[in-house]
């Protein structure tokens, strides 16, 4: 056998070779920042405080571009970390600081439905698990080189989905100018009042004229004196 055919037997066989029992350092590490997010995730939903709530939204979904960055999706990453850790969760902290919540643990932040969420929670895990791994099994997947960059990701779309792109944008321009038109058709027009300015204590009307004043009431006159006051 040739040194060219067995390098090429080697590189066919070492692929399958490789199993998850031999884990290397970056699925390993994959596999730590998976454990992290889900258990700041878990806090997140669990916790009374609301503030702390929010940030540990923001440890998660550092996590998750993380977690993109270890799959070679740097585009994803970092759209990640700009719309969610940089938009989303800013938001989030404005709308608390801005509704003045209570820096304390807030009696009233649980809800009656946990017991309902946590059951559908874990029946779409339990369902996402079954599936991945009946499609997948033990089989090895290797990630391809620059799959996710941001070359590759502009380059798809702006030559495969660019009518997509193209319409979805259209589509989003035409929300926005309905949802100002709606803002601006519900308000009430409530008509400007038409008094004037005060010149010299007397109101001037809308076409500069000095308004007519109604004459001001006399003083009383001041009482008699009694006559055993002129006697004195």
């Amino acid at each position: 056998m040739s040194g060219a055919a067995l390098l090429a037997a080697t590189g066919s066989l070492e692929p399958a070779a490789r199993s998850f029992l031999s884990p290397t350092g970056v699925e390993i590490v994959f596999l730590l920042v998976g454990i992290g997010v889900l258990g700041s995730a878990v806090v997140a939903v669990t916790t009374r405080q609301l503030v702390h709530a929010a940030l540990w939204l923001v440890v998660a979904l550092g996590g998750l571009a993380i977690e993109f960055l270890l799959l070679t999706a740097e585009f994803i990453a970092w759209v990640q970390v700009l719309i969610y850790l940089g938009s989303v969760v800013v938001l989030v902290l404005f709308g608390l600081m801005l509704t003045k919540a209570p820096i304390g643990r807030s009696p009233d932040a649980d809800s009656g439905n946990r017991w309902v969420a946590l059951v559908v929670a874990l029946a779409s895990a339990g369902t996402l698990v079954t599936l991945v791994v009946d499609a997948f099994r033990t089989s090895w997947i290797g990630l391809g080189s620059g799959g996710g960059s941001a070359a590759v990701t502009g380059a798809s779309l702006f030559r495969t989905w660019v009518l997509p792109f193209e319409a979805l944008s259209v589509l989003l321009l035409a929300a926005l100018v309905g949802a100002i038109v709606l803002s601006r058709g519900s308000k009430r027009r409530v008509p400007a009042p038409r008094a004037g300015k005060l010149r010299a204590g007397r109101p001037v009307g809308s076409n500069g004229t000095v308004a007519a004043t109604a004459p001001r009431p006399a003083a009383p006159a001041a009482p008699a004196p009694s006559t055993s006051e002129q006697e004195g």
